[in-house]
């Protein structure tokens, strides 16, 4: 097929064209299936145990991730204030991931240890009680809402399908892992884990 009839045979340029993208693509989709450090989770990085995974739900469920990205850039000005830059290992179990492009606060990828739980209930309750300048809003119902270990048990059992290594005694457990606990407990105990298996600058 000569140059001039491809170009004055639409039918088959954009044929063409969709087929020059669609290597383009593959060329760089397939290979970061294969790659180590995208599918293979960093040294000491878990599924969330039962509080944490219910802890998730929350954070997706009240929106956090609108506000608050999960992913330090490789950028200089962002490792000085949050620490190591983002790896692909640490979100091997996050399904969806939580990485963000959005930052109305503070990136939370590594606030895993930073605060004490404490700190965490008075800023859940009311941030402008420890963020003076803080125009994040209050979740003060998450102290008062239990929770409902069958949803974590079918999270649990989906994740597992999905190829997270949950044994069936860790879905068992759950409900005595969440016995007595509040949504705000498990989100701290989300948040807490943030981070906490990074690299070490």
């Amino acid at each position: 097929m000569s140059h001039e009839k491809l170009e004055t045979n639409i039918g088959w340029m954009a044929i063409l064209i969709a087929v020059v993208i669609s290597f383009g693509g593959l060329a760089e989709i397939v290979p970061l299936m294969y790659q180590a450090e995208a599918i293979q989770p960093l040294p000491g990085v878990k599924p969330y145990d039962a509080l944490a995974l219910a802890g998730r739900n929350i954070y997706v469920r009240e929106g956090c991730y609108n506000c608050h990205s999960q992913m330090v850039r490789t950028l200089r000005f962002e490792t000085e204030r949050y620490g190591h830059y983002s790896l692909a290992g640490e979100s091997v179990y996050d399904r969806p991931f939580q990485w963000g492009s959005k930052r109305t606060g503070p990136d939370l990828a590594r606030i895993g240890g930073r605060y004490s739980d404490d700190w965490h209930r008075v800023h859940l309750d009311n941030p402008r009680d420890v963020v003076p300048e803080s125009n994040m809003p209050g979740y003060p119902w998450l102290a008062k809402n239990t929770l409902d270990p069958e949803e974590i048990m079918t999270d649990m059992r989906a994740l597992k399908r999905l190829g997270d290594p949950y044994s069936d005694a860790d879905i068992a457990d759950a409900p005595t892992a969440l016995a007595g606990k509040t949504e705000q407990d498990a989100l701290i105990a989300y948040l807490q884990g943030l981070g906490k298996h990074a690299p070490k600058d």
